[in-house]
């Protein structure tokens, strides 16, 4: 053993509160972010699955259903086959790859990372998932889109809830803050609407759909923008002392 291993660990004195304080005000929104988008949603999760599970009926899906069946027309069908199919293989899919190869041309590697990570890691969930659960497909009337995969969650709202929460969390501190969210919640309530109005999903699997993205694209962004947010090239830059006072930088470097 070295002299430098058989030293005692020196602990760091108090901590100021001043300091203490700056750091909560500084961090507060990862705490509300945590409670809404990871711990509320991951509850709704748990309790949705749970119940199908059990192979519990909810007792709001089947009024639901009718409720969307009742309003059919053939106006309505043509517009909700286009909006599902834009909500996977024709826009969101897409989308998704678009996003993440003009990240990595703009260089910005960790939020292409975040993307990447994002839209593949929520592929995957939902894939296991239904293979875990194994839900049928609701047979209340014969779909004009009819799907043969397992219903739970619904792959659909998952897609583009997670596209959509990937572009708000992205857009927060940018001009587009703003037209992400609208955006969002127009196009990811656009799909999951589509996809009861045909009769393939059941409502607790859109609600299924949402919280699992919700789970994992915000536990994505908390993981890897632990230390700075997006858009900024680091939030401190350390230089050794040594090396920062022989180039005239008594400090590190900091960010913008």
């Amino acid at each position: 053993m070295s002299e430098a291993s058989d030293k005692p660990t020196v602990l760091a004195g108090p901590e100021p509160a001043a300091g203490f304080r700056h750091w909560m005000a500084r961090n507060s929104w990862r705490f509300v972010l945590l409670f809404a988008g990871v711990l509320l949603p991951l509850a709704g999760f748990v309790a949705l699955a749970d119940e199908v599970h059990e192979l519990e009926a909810f007792y709001f899906d089947a009024p639901l259903l009718w409720k969307m069946h009742d309003a059919a027309r053939p106006s309505l069908d043509a517009a909700f086959v286009f909006i599902s199919r834009i909500g996977y293989q024709w826009g969101v899919i897409p989308a998704d790859i678009l996003i993440v190869a003009l990240l990595l041309l703009r260089q910005r590697w960790r939020e292409a990372s975040f993307a990447a990570l994002s839209f593949a890691g929520s592929a995957l969930l939902n894939i296991g998932s239904k293979q875990v659960f194994q839900r049928d497909r609701p047979s209340l009337w014969e779909s004009i889109a009819p799907e043969s995969t397992y219903s739970f969650p619904s792959g659909h709202a998952m897609g583009s809830m997670t596209l959509a929460a990937v572009l708000v969390l992205l857009a927060w501190n940018t001009r587009w803050r703003w037209p992400a969210v609208a955006f969002g919640v127009l196009f990811a309530g656009s799909v999951s609407l589509s996809r009861v109005y045909l009769g393939v999903h059941y409502p607790s699997d859109i609600l299924a759909g949402w919280c699992a993205a919700l789970v994992w694209v915000v536990g994505c962004f908390l993981v890897m923008f632990r230390r700075r947010r997006p858009w900024r090239r680091t939030d401190q830059w350390s230089v050794p002392a040594g090396r920062g006072e022989r180039a005239g930088c008594g400090r590190g470097f900091r960010g913008p």
